[in-house]
């Protein structure tokens, strides 16, 4: 069911009368299931809308708008697809008990995948999916490929039914759909061989396959660690090498390097990150591929403030222990201010935990309590949700007044720092709001 949120004044929807509440029925006589359908079958210039107000009385509407004038209208969050799988490295059963519930909520949705790169399996597709995958055009997807053993892949999936994933991509391939996808390394499982030949056959499926990730595998306390462990430094040095075979090969042969290590596969094989170039477009970012060159690269390209004199905490997980100085230093020589590097270990994942976007309030809190010496901390604005809250359901605001300084969410420091410098009040306030991670890592 398709139901209204909101509408905005003065829009066409405020002019049709739509209020909240108002049930979304058809598009020219096509029954409307969720947001994608509403996005592309709206598209056009004038179209017939059936819809059920809140006083149960339905309505048809011929509507003409202008091109690219929007309805006004918001929609209440669809229903996520669930993930059938049951992987053993899965993030999602690795959290503590006591956070909010959406937090247990496994997803495995193609439409948020097209919509904010969240990596799905495509293990959970109907036939009426892949047809609308195709109309849609919803392409690149992210996709969790792991290993294209198919053996191995249901071994990793937990899921006897996973069809194999190779022939899915390459009919998708063969109409149009582009992807970029990932491995989560889990070392004695889909490492090695299997690892090269992974490699190798999503690179044989063609242009269509838009790049390739290899993340090591990242575990909570909480974790199934029975049954999965984590890379060593010398695992992770082979991964690093067989990524760098085929990208070698692809460098010649398509012109860039399609394959990527993750800056954390980098970092547990105690290696140099690649040159921002090596990245492209930073397409993977969000995924933890190239987000060290990328806020360099940000850096480098903006015109920042003068900070001479100011000092600046930047608070971030212990992941970034080792990168974050070359980072800071950049910021440094460009404004003249002093940046210092705040590590937070985390305290409800556990140490192993070392991403930043999954920093609790009550670590960062306590890392930050005596540091009133501070002009300024700017915090990881992927640690919280849109709603501002934290993943131990600790507002941003209430933590911004518990400090005795002044704090910003930031993704890359360019953010904050070219829109208003050192003049913000001491209570929070938000960078732009985004669903994606600029240091960020994901599996699944």
């Amino acid at each position: 069911m398709l139901r209204i949120r909101t509408v905005a004044p003065d829009s066409i929807g405020h002019e049709l009368g739509l209020v909240p509440g108002t049930q979304l029925l058809a598009v020219n006589g096509r029954s409307l299931e969720d947001f994608l359908d509403w996005e592309f079958l709206t598209a056009e210039d004038r179209f017939l809308l059936a819809a059920r107000l809140p006083t149960g009385d339905e309505v048809e509407y011929d509507i003409e708008r202008p091109e690219g004038f929007p309805m006004g209208v918001t929609l209440e969050p669809p229903r996520i697809r669930r993930c059938a799988n049951h992987c053993d490295f899965c993030f999602v059963d690795g959290n503590p008990e006591g956070l909010r519930t959406p937090l247990y909520i496994r997803d495995d949705d193609y439409r948020l995948s097209f919509r904010y790169g969240n990596f799905a399996t495509l293990t959970n597709l109907k036939p009426w999916d892949l047809e609308r995958i195709v109309e849609y055009r919803l392409s690149p997807l992210y996709v969790s490929v792991h290993a294209t053993n198919p053996t191995i892949r249901r071994w990793l999936l937990r899921n006897p039914e996973a069809p194999e994933i190779v022939p899915q991509l390459r009919w998708f391939a063969d109409r149009g759909i582009a992807f970029h996808t990932q491995v989560v390394l889990l070392p004695g499982v889909n490492d090695g061989a299997e690892l090269e030949r992974t490699l190798a056959d999503l690179y044989a499926v063609g242009p269509a396959v838009l790049s390739v990730s290899v993340v090591p595998v990242a575990l909570t306390e909480f974790s199934k660690r029975d049954l999965v462990r984590e890379p060593t430094r010398d695992e992770c040095c082979a991964a690093l090498a067989a990524v760098d075979r085929i990208a070698t090969r692809a460098l010649a042969e398509r012109g860039a390097p399609w394959c990527f290590g993750a800056d954390d596969l980098y970092l547990q094989a105690g290696e140099p990150l690649p040159a921002a170039e090596w990245y492209g477009d930073f397409e993977q970012r969000e995924n933890g591929v190239g987000a060290v060159r990328f806020l360099q690269t940000r850096i480098a390209g903006a015109g920042l403030p003068g900070l001479s004199g100011k000092r600046i905490g930047v608070v971030t997980g212990t992941a970034m222990g080792r990168l974050m100085p070359q980072v800071l230093h950049e910021l440094g020589t460009a404004t003249g201010g002093r940046f210092e590097i705040v590590l937070v270990e985390n305290t409800l994942f556990g140490p192993s935990v070392t991403t930043a976007g999954l920093l609790p309030a009550a670590a960062i809190e306590a890392a930050l309590r005596a540091r009133a010496d501070l002009d300024l901390v700017l915090l990881p604005a992927e640690a919280v949700n849109d709603d501002l809250v934290f993943i131990d359901d600790v507002r941003a605001d209430d933590l911004a007044g518990r400090l005795g300084v002044p704090v910003r969410l930031s993704y890359d420091f360019v953010d904050v720092l070219t829109d208003c410098g050192l003049t913000m009040p001491a209570s929070l306030q938000s960078a732009i709001r985004n669903p994606q991670s600029a240091i960020g890592e994901g599996q699944g």
